[in-house]
């Protein structure tokens, strides 16, 4: 997998119509996990994932309380920075924090990555997730 960067769209309540949208588009299919599939109690999608057959990616979730910046059309486009190598992303997350608002402390999530989410000192929302990290 090494590293990707790829743009994270947040939606307020309409991510699953947008994504199969961006999939009808784009070409693909969207797998979605819900705030429900999650265990939480809360309505939407807590992340979907379009991969094309040319090789885009785009992420997208709705928002859900403490797990998202408050919604604002304008900062609903983010970065996101995944792969599995676990020290070049630590890397990038270490340097990202520096006079950043973390939003999410990078640990260990459910679904096995680790994930984290901040503001850096620009505004500039980052998720960073490093797949299967162990510790």
């Amino acid at each position: 997998m090494a590293q990707q960067l790829n743009p994270y769209i947040t939606f307020d309540g309409n991510c699953a119509e947008a994504m199969a949208f961006y999939a009808a588009v784009l070409g693909g299919t969207v797998q979605t996990m819900t705030f429900r599939d999650a265990g939480m109690d809360e309505d939407g999608v807590m992340h979907a994932a379009l991969a094309t057959p040319t090789g885009f990616h785009l992420y997208a979730s709705d928002t859900a309380g403490e797990m998202s910046a408050p919604y604002t059309v304008g900062n609903n486009v983010q970065v996101s920075l995944s792969g599995d190598e676990a020290e070049a992303l630590r890397g990038y997350w270490e340097a990202l924090s520096d006079g950043a608002d973390i939003i999410m402390p990078m640990e260990r999530q459910m679904w096995g990555d680790e994930y984290g989410l901040l503001s850096d000192r620009f505004g500039i929302l980052w998720h960073v997730n490093i797949a299967g990290a162990s510790g």
